[in-house]
This record gives C-alpha cells, sequence and structure tokens, in this order.
C-alpha cells in the first residue's frame, strides 16, 4: 500500500482513538486506559502495524503531516455519555420518582413518595420539622415523665398491679393481660376515631390515641425483654450462627412491612392533619396490610431465638392482635372510602404476593421506583441502629426490673385533692 494511504488510515484510527480517550477520561481519570486501549487498537490493524515508513520517504509534508497527526483536534467534539435506563438511586432517594402507573386504578396514593426540595423547618406552629421535632419531644417528655420513670411516672404502678393483683407472680398472665389491654385500647381508639375527630378534631384525636398506645407498648416492650427466657425452654438453637443470620435477615425485612401511612411522619405527629389514606403503590401491591405481615416476620424471628413459652405466648398475642386489625382496618377503609376502596381490595391480598400470582396485581416494570425511597431508607437505618441497641435495650429492661416499684407520681397531689 502507498505512503497515502496509510497516512489516510492511520489519521481515521487517531481520530476514532481521540473519542475514545474522551470518553474513557470522562469516565476512568487517567489516560493510562487510553493507552492501553490505543496499543490494543494499534495492533488490531494489520495495515497500520506492519507499515514501515522509509526515512528517504519522509518529506516535509509528512512531517508536518504527522505533527498535526499526533496533536490535539479541536474540531472533534466527543459523544455524549451512554445514558442508562436506571437512575441514580441516591437521586430516587432525594426525590421520587412515580413508576409506570399505566395498569393501576388510579383511585389510591403513591405511597412513599418524598421530594427534599419541598421539605421546610419552618417556624414553631408551622407544618415544618422545627414544629414536628418540638412535638416529638413534647409528647415523648410527657411519657417520660408520667409513665415511664418510676419517682413521677404510673407505669411501674400499673406493671406492679398486673403483677401482684391480676396474674400473682406468674409472668404468663401478665403478658396475657397486656396482650388483651392493648389491642382495646389500640384499636378501639382506632375505631373511634371518626366519632373522636368531630368532637376534639382531628389533631388532638392523635394525642389522645398516641399517648396512652405508647405507654403500654413501652411497658409491653420492656416485660417482653426482661421476661422473654421465663417459661418452659423448648429449645435453644440461638447459638447456631446461620439461625442467627436468617432471624436477622427474616427481621430486617419485617421492618420494611410498615403500612404506608406510618411514612407521613408529620401526619403522625398531627403536624399535618391525619387522614385515613387509601395507598395503591409500593408494599401495598405485596400485601394489603403489611403491618401484619411485618408482626408475623418479626414474631418468627425472635420466637427462633428464644424458644420457651413466655416468648411463644407472646409472640401468638401480638400476630393475633395483628390479624384482627387487618379486619378492622378493611372495615374502617371502607367506611371511608367505599367503593375505591373496594375496587383496590379486590387487586391486593392479605397474603404476600397471592393477588399477584392470581393476576389481579401486576407489578410495573419499573417497581424498584416504589421502593428506593427516603422512607425506607430510613427504615432500614433505623432498624440497624435497633440491632445494635439491643444491649442498651436489654440493660434498660433489667433496670426497669431490678428498680421495682416507686409508688405513686407526679400526680398524686391532685388526686389526693380531688378525693
Amino acid at each position: 500500500q502507498t505512503l497515502g494511504q496509510a497516512v489516510i488510515e492511520i489519521e481515521v484510527l487517531y481520530d476514532s482513538l481521540l473519542m475514545t480517550m474522551a470518553v474513557t477520561q470522562q469516565y476512568f481519570g487517567s489516560t493510562i486506559h487510553f493507552v492501553v486501549l490505543f496499543s490494543i487498537i494499534f495492533s488490531a490493524s494489520p495495515g497500520v502495524s506492519s507499515f514501515h515508513i522509509p526515512s528517504s520517504a519522509v518529506t516535509g509534508t509528512s512531517t508536518s503531516r504527522s505533527i498535526q497527526l499526533f496533536s490535539s483536534n479541536p474540531e472533534i467534539t466527543p459523544p455524549p455519555p451512554p445514558k442508562s435506563d436506571i437512575p441514580n438511586p441516591i437521586s430516587l432517594i432525594v426525590k421520587s420518582e412515580q413508576s409506570d402507573r399505566q395498569n393501576d386504578l388510579m383511585l389510591g396514593e403513591d405511597a412513599g413518595m418524598y421530594n427534599f426540595t419541598n421539605e421546610k423547618w419552618g417556624a414553631l406552629g408551622e407544618a415544618g420539622w422545627f414544629t414536628f421535632f418540638a412535638a416529638v419531644a413534647t409528647i415523648l417528655t410527657a411519657v417520660a415523665v408520667l409513665w415511664i420513670y418510676p419517682p413521677t411516672g404510673y407505669g411501674d404502678d400499673f406493671v406492679a398491679f398486673l403483677e401482684n393483683d391480676i396474674a400473682h407472680g406468674n409472668p404468663h398472665l401478665v403478658t396475657l393481660a397486656f396482650g388483651i389491654i392493648f389491642p382495646i385500647v389500640h384499636s378501639g381508639l382506632a375505631s373511634l376515631r371518626p366519632l373522636g375527630e368531630k368532637i376534639v378534631g382531628a389533631r388532638f384525636w392523635r394525642v389522645i390515641f398516641a399517648f396512652p398506645s405508647l405507654c403500654l407498648a413501652y411497658s409491653w416492650i420492656v416485660y417482653f425483654i426482661a421476661h422473654a427466657h421465663d417459661g418452659v425452654q423448648f429449645y435453644d438453637i440461638s447459638q447456631i450462627g446461620w439461625v442467627h443470620g436468617l432471624a436477622w435477615i427474616t427481621n430486617f425485612a419485617s421492618f420494611l412491612f410498615l403500612y404506608p401511612s406510618v411514612y407521613n411522619l408529620k401526619e403522625v405527629a398531627a403536624v399535618e392533619k391525619p387522614k385515613i389514606h387509601l395507598w395503591e403503590t409500593g408494599i401495598i401491591r405485596i400485601t394489603r396490610h403489611p403491618q401484619y405481615v411485618g408482626q408475623t416476620m418479626w414474631s418468627a424471628a425472635h420466637l427462633a431465638m428464644v424458644g420457651t413459652s413466655f416468648t411463644a405466648l407472646t409472640t401468638a398475642l401480638l400476630v393475633g392482635h395483628h390479624a384482627f386489625a387487618c379486619w378492622n382496618g378493611d372495615r374502617r377503609l371502607e367506611a371511608e372510602h367505599g367503593e375505591n376502596f373496594l375496587k383496590i381490595k379486590e387487586r391486593t391480598s392479605i397474603i404476600p404476593f397471592q393477588a399477584i400470582l392470581d393476576g389481579r396485581q401486576t407489578l410495573p416494570k419499573d417497581y424498584y421506583k416504589e421502593l428506593i425511597r427516603a422512607p425506607f431508607v430510613l427504615i432500614a437505618v433505623g432498624s440497624i441502629g435497633a440491632y445494635f441497641a439491643h444491649p442498651y435495650m436489654q440493660a434498660g429492661a433489667a433496670l426497669a426490673k431490678n428498680t421495682g416499684l416507686v409508688s405513686g407520681g407526679i400526680l398524686d397531689p391532685l388526686f389526693l385533692e380531688l378525693n
């Protein structure tokens, strides 16, 4: 081949390499990759690799041409980087994207939607995060003073009443009492919500609902931790590595099965007006009652690790309460949303994935967009934090158990005056 043909071939090859280098440097930030690519492509071209230019053939024109070949070419514009069909997960967390909902009824809300740019701290009294943290701090302080702290609270008096006057020292009967009282208070107040909101308003009713539920939940959890190993020991496989790993994974996954209304933290704290939402996306596609499924998973994981009669009874009571809540929740949603809920009910199931297997529910191709959202990240971080906090939970439960009863509380003078 002639010298001119070789030069043309080298020019085309060089132009291609410049474009390759631009893309490579953009992604890898190193010219080493370019050198490797140059070597591979150069050796792959027989016409170039076998061509030898004799020294006598090099002229001024060819020399200047060679200089031009190995200098930068400003006319070449590197191609844009390839676009991926999968968006950056961080961008999905900061700002949720809607999935393909062309097969949905569009009667319910999109669960867990979040946009960081819409969040504001706001002033105290406004529907912002400053008011949220102030409200949470206020209610938790009230729970601590009026219930948790023995010298001022009445939680120890309540547990002592159950232990001594009701159960006569039998921890099984104490947890059974908790398993009866807590559902009556928690589900009972939830069922009275329509009436209560008409009387005192949605926000104040949320406080009335939350305070006794938090107090009873705290006492039952502390009692469970302190007495989990009481009763008959059916088995002890907690030291088997794979059992512990499987229980950990199951427990972690159970917290991802939270009902989407829990994501609306400002409504939970009554900063925004609480609503009875009708959800159609997210975890609802898997199961219409994720709280029940999550509680069952949590109970199975803990029962696998602690095989005692006390733990078996407590977890059975928890699952039983959530099974009742499936019926009660459907009843309340139908009362609030009527025909719209019934249509969504037909496309969902309580048993996970049943509606999908039956063909009543279809997961969109980009279903991941409904799961990679800020609330799930917050739940995941909180679940991991709770796992590492287990030793502190056990220490706190032991402290509460050993402290025992400190009779009375901060409201005693008021009660005495009323008497």
